[in-house]
């Protein structure tokens, strides 16, 4: 029998992929590398980058959401305008190094990757995902 309690989880990839500070690049981790949420719960990320991501009154700080088989979607840009289209359970938030997206009252179609994703410094944006939705607990 299956629980009714549903599961997101989260799994830390693609950090070997981004280039060295040294190289001047900014790089971005995304923690924590594994959560799980029961439905209804608030879920939250965090999102750090090397150096601020801020420049000209924006912050170039970009949340996206890519469902198995699909292609990623954008759901944040500047680090919390939510995109059209995007459920108000969804919000992001932070300025300088420091950021979140969180997703309250966590429902069965949010279990997704969700990649932090910064195009400031870099010539090619680096990112810093996914998370992925692991077995339904029975």
């Amino acid at each position: 029998m299956v629980s009714p309690a549903q599961f997101l989880g989260f799994l830390l990839l693609c950090v070997s992929d981004v280039i060295p500070e040294s190289s001047g690049q900014i790089t971005v981790t995304q923690t924590p590398n594994m959560r799980s949420a029961n439905l209804g719960e608030t879920v939250t990320i965090y999102c750090k980058t090397s150096s601020s991501v801020s420049g000209s009154g924006r912050v170039y700080l970009q949340w996206y959401q890519q469902k198995r088989g699909q292609g990623p979607k954008p759901i944040i840009k500047f680090a919390s305008t939510l995109l059209p289209g995007v459920s108000a359970r969804f919000s992001g938030s932070g300025s300088g190094t420091d950021f979140t997206l969180t997703i309250r009252d966590v429902e069965t179609d949010d279990a997704a990757d969700y990649y932090c994703q910064q195009s400031y410094g870099n010539p090619l944006p680096q990112c810093s995902g996914p998370i992925q939705k692991p077995p339904i607990a029975g």
